[in-house]
């Protein structure tokens, strides 16, 4: 995986997060305990810094990056899914962003929120916990029940145990 440096600006990755060989990671990156990064995602951390906490799972595809001086946090626990956009906001502990959702600048997710698929969360808009939002913009659409948790909780450690799985398991048998 190509891991690069900008001046002062240098990556930090725990041991124990797995990062995809396609994964790129470009300066202020912190990357947490039991990380999963995916294939083909890109965090550019060239000018603004990047916080992902432990134990999340950035999918294949996902691109995070921050404004000048901005921050994009990721908080514990918490999935971005296949081909998300998140740009110099905060995604709180548990939330889910779905696939190829948008979350724009200083926009707040919050904790266990889920934003649907293919949905937008513009600039500055704040997404309260447990809620789930769909569409474009994202409206609310209803609330995270306690089964949605315990099934969340579910894929979330997946993703936990395919970081040490694929640490210890995946190698490279061709070209």
């Amino acid at each position: 995986m190509p891991i690069y440096r900008i001046k002062d600006r240098i990556p930090s990755i725990d041991k124990s997060a797995w990062v995809a060989p396609s994964a790129e990671i470009i300066g202020d990156v912190q990357i947490g305990k039991n990380c999963y990064i995916g294939w083909g995602t890109i965090l550019r951390g060239d000018y603004g810094t990047i916080i992902i906490g432990d134990e999340s799972a950035i999918e294949e595809g996902v691109i995070i990056h921050a404004r000048p001086m901005g921050a994009t946090k990721i908080g514990f626990r918490a999935t971005l899914g296949h081909g998300a956009l998140v740009h110099n906001a905060t995604i709180r502990d548990y939330a889910l962003i779905g696939m190829r959702a948008t979350v724009s600048d200083f926009a707040e997710v919050g904790e266990w929120a889920i934003v649907a698929e293919h949905a937008l969360v513009p600039r500055s808009q704040s997404v309260p916990p447990g809620k789930i939002y769909a569409g474009v913009p994202a409206k609310e659409i209803g609330e995270v029940k306690e089964r949605n948790k315990a099934e969340l909780e579910l894929t979330k450690q997946v993703y936990v145990d395919l970081a040490a799985r694929y640490g210890e398991e995946c190698s490279i048998i061709g070209k």
